[in-house]
């Protein structure tokens, strides 16, 4: 039976592989993204899209009436919308607190606050028994990412789902994590990634090879499988063994 997928950063990379993914497997999907040019070139058979910036509320509700127009019941909600926080546009400021400030205020509306916002106004739309909620959070949540800003966005979905998974865990909706490693074909790491980075983290896998946007969107597919029922409240790491679990 064709279940209710809601995606957000569908229209490229990790979100892009895992709504063609579900698509494949015959169910129904709407793509979220900031960018209608880009959702409209996904390419995704039968998708729907809808444009909007997650970290708005009023957006958000714009989301939320869509599906509910469009879905009524969401079965799985997918949460890809983020990245990295410098490569949007940076503010002209000569104050060296400001510019932390800036860094970590983008970081964590695009990787905390849109998941956030779009989880509490579908959280009553979510199937119960039988719904998915899955975040996609980063390798930077347990080693860092330089600034700090980025792994410390990703990190506060952690808690942030395991509060989920006690609240809606009674309605038999499941709740989890999946932590990517090194992920090539991304905008990540924008135009491309240097060739002496690209090097050093794939030597870091146990398996000696780069993660792909299907190795994510598998993962996730899984878990939002009637086979994943008793799985919830885990942050399953997917990084090729660069970082031990815990």
């Amino acid at each position: 039976m064709a279940r209710n997928i809601v995606i957000s950063g569908g229209g490229t990379g990790i979100g892009l592989a895992t709504a063609r993914t579900f698509a494949a497997g015959g169910d129904r999907v709407l793509l979220l993204g900031r960018r209608p040019e880009v959702l409209e070139k996904a390419g995704v058979d039968g998708a729907l899209t809808y444009a909007a910036d997650l970290s708005r509320p009023q957006e958000v509700r714009g989301v939320a009436e869509f599906v509910g127009e469009s879905f009524g019941q969401v079965d799985v909600l997918v949460h890809g919308a983020g990245g990295n926080g410098q490569l949007e546009p940076q503010a002209d400021l000569d104050d060296p607190l400001e510019r932390v400030a800036h860094t970590w205020d983008i970081n964590f509306r695009l990787n905390t606050l849109t998941a956030a916002l779009l989880t509490e106004a579908l959280k009553e739309r979510l199937a119960a028994p039988g719904g998915r909620v899955l975040f996609i959070s980063s390798i930077a949540a347990y080693r860092g990412s330089g600034s700090g800003a980025y792994g410390g966005a990703k990190a506060a979905l952690h808690p942030y789902a395991h509060d989920l998974a006690r609240e809606l865990g009674p309605r038999g909706i499941t709740v989890n994590v999946v932590a990517p490693g090194y992920v090539e074909d991304t905008g990540f790491f924008g135009a491309a990634i240097a060739p002496e980075r690209r090097e050093r983290l794939v030597r870091e896998t146990a398996n000696g090879r780069a993660g792909t946007p299907a190795d994510i969107a598998e993962t996730l597919h899984w878990l939002a499988s009637p086979a994943a029922g008793h799985v919830t409240s885990q942050v399953v790491q997917v990084n090729g063994g660069a970082e031990r679990g815990r």
